[in-house]
């Protein structure tokens, strides 16, 4: 049995004042993993392997691997739900590492994640957009109208309607319409998907990445990618295999390595990758 003094601690939620960073940051979204090491357990072997690359402001960055490769580890590392063992992460100039974690995962216009799994919680649609309570009914209501949630319409009203808990009242496309309004409200510098748009149908799917492809002008995208269709249009695409980085650079110009990437696209079939390789040109 561990004692609890043995516990590894999640570190301190408030940024000390020798650390305090300007009121302002993050304003571009500059992404740094520079020589990345992280492992979930000490006896563990290493998920993410002196794993480097850069993103700049309002770049979309796609990260593609077979299963096992480290993708989402990586934005394990990014939020810091595990410490690395060796390297930093930093966004416009800031080592991640020296902030309080609720500088990390909770400033307006900073960091914000759409998970494959869209969380909403028991209250009412406003208290899921707004927890803190600190937005006018009418930016929500906006929020709402811009992702069509079902109701829009209804305006205010809307806000009052209950939410159950885990969004149980909810099919899984409206619980993601939530969740993009909420990350339209944050506005960040840096929106993370976790190819958020899998469990939802068809037609949700293609209109939720018709609103991140227009709604975020001056927001730099770190998708972790399982279907090409949706990043094929990309700017960067960064390749990993065995917790490191294997290839990176533009679509167009990984297809003309015929490395993993190619691999990839060639194997979703002949015809799909032949309309893939001309979307990447």
């Amino acid at each position: 049995m561990h004692s609890m003094e043995t516990l590894p601690q999640e570190r301190s939620m408030i940024t000390s004042n020798e650390n305090e960073v300007d009121p302002t940051w993050p304003q571009k979204g500059d992404l740094v993993f520079d020589n990345v090491s992280l492992r979930y357990r000490p006896n563990l072997p290493l998920s993410l392997d002196k794993l480097s690359f850069t993103i700049s402001h309002g770049q979309r960055c796609a990260v593609v691997g077979r299963t096992g490769a480290g993708k989402s580890t990586l934005t394990t590392a990014l939020f810091r739900l595990v410490e690395v063992e060796n390297g930093t992460i930093s966004l416009d100039g800031v080592d991640l590492s020296t902030l309080g974690l609720s500088d990390v995962r909770g400033r307006r216009n900073g960091m914000f994640i759409l998970p494959q799994d869209p969380a909403v919680f028991a209250g009412t649609i406003r208290s899921n957009l707004d927890p803190f309570d600190s937005l006018s009914d009418e930016d929500i209501v906006e929020a709402l109208q811009l992702v069509k949630f079902p109701g829009f319409t209804r305006g205010k009203s809307l806000l009052a309607q209950s939410v159950e808990e885990g969004g149980a009242n909810f099919s899984a496309g409206e619980k993601q319409l939530l969740c993009l309004a909420r990350a339209f409200l944050v506005n960040p510098r840096l929106l993370v998907l976790d190819e958020a748009t899998s469990s939802v149908d068809g037609a949700t799917d293609e209109f939720v990445q018709q609103v991140l492809r227009t709604q975020f002008p001056n927001t730099t995208f770190l998708t972790i990618a399982h279907r090409l269709n949706t990043i094929i249009d990309y700017d960067i695409v960064i390749v990993m295999d065995k917790g490191t980085v294997r290839e990176i650079g533009s679509p167009q110009e990984l297809l003309g390595l015929n490395g993993l990437f190619a691999d990839m696209v060639n194997a979703t079939g002949p015809e799909s990758a032949a309309q893939l390789k001309l979307m990447a040109r």
